[in-house]
């Protein structure tokens, strides 16, 4: 039997750049979800409400009689606080397994064993639910108010209105990064995506139910800050410039929202580590 050389090789392939590992791990995990048809009808329906609202649009552009039904600043409000509920589904459907599947397979100390570092993994998978979430609030706001200006034949209602680029870019961003930060942080918890999901779901309508229960026994809505929604909610008004719904400072909900958000953040910094073998 002959006997081959298997000395010392020169490596002849390509080295990505310290510091892209991340993205390779976001691409594979965006073309997973995108080839599933339960995804892809999520996504349908999400972009449902900017359908509904561009036929508004053109029949109020249309239709003299129609008029009242011109798209105001608060119309995007409307249309980003309807789009919560996508948020909320594609968050679980998409979220809820991204770091408890690997937590099961023991996947995790094989990535962080490569040239990945922790924080690579978290913005890997967080920016795969990041882009999925994206998709339903900023993207569809921007191009319904590019529809708006498209039907009008003019830029004059983003004119008197250019308030709206800013609140629909930061709302969007504040709603995004609360629940994707929130549901990778319960993802690093646990090893099964459903017990997750359902601590997802419980945390919020647990959250709600509370602060509906103190509200009642109160008669006031100063205990917003203790619900995330409601929080997001009360943020969302002020940023655009709408009468607030709830009897907390501005200060107080933006502060609600940052914890929730840096807490999260802290917790997968502290959960996605890797194990050292001492022999």
């Amino acid at each position: 039997m002959p006997i081959h050389d298997q000395g010392y090789r020169r490596y002849l392939g390509t080295r990505a750049a310290i510091g892209k590992s991340w993205q390779v791990m976001t691409r594979a995990g965006v073309m997973t979800v995108v080839t599933k048809r339960i995804f892809i009808g999520m996504m349908i329906f999400g972009w449902g409400g900017y359908l509904i609202r561009a036929v508004q649009i053109y029949v109020s552009q249309v239709f003299t009689q129609a008029s009242f039904l011109a798209p105001k600043g608060e119309t995007f409000r409307e249309f980003l606080d309807q789009q919560g509920l996508v948020v909320f589904f594609i968050t679980i459907y998409v979220g809820a397994g991204l770091i408890a599947n690997d937590r099961r397979a023991n996947a995790m100390q094989l990535y962080l064993s490569k040239p990945m570092t922790n924080y690579e993994y978290i913005a890997g998978k967080l920016a795969i639910l990041f882009i999925f979430l994206v998709g339903v609030t900023f993207l569809p706001a921007m191009a319904l108010l590019l529809t708006q200006a498209a039907f009008a034949g003019s830029f004059e209602f983003i004119r008197n209105n250019l308030y709206l680029l800013p609140a629909i870019t930061l709302f969007s961003l504040a709603e995004v990064l609360l629940a994707a930060t929130t549901m990778l942080a319960l993802s690093s918890l646990s090893k099964s995506s459903r017990f997750v999901a359902v601590m997802y779901a419980g945390l919020f309508f647990f959250t709600t139910a509370l602060f509906n229960a103190l509200r009642g026994i109160t008669g006031s809505s100063r205990f917003a800050w203790l619900s995330p929604s409601a929080s997001l909610q009360q943020l969302g008004d002020i940023i655009f410039r709408l009468e607030p719904r709830y009897q907390v400072s501005s200060a107080v909900a933006a502060v609600a929202v940052l914890v929730m958000i840096t807490g999260s953040i802290w917790i997968l910094t502290r959960r996605v580590r890797g194990v050292e073998i001492v022999t």
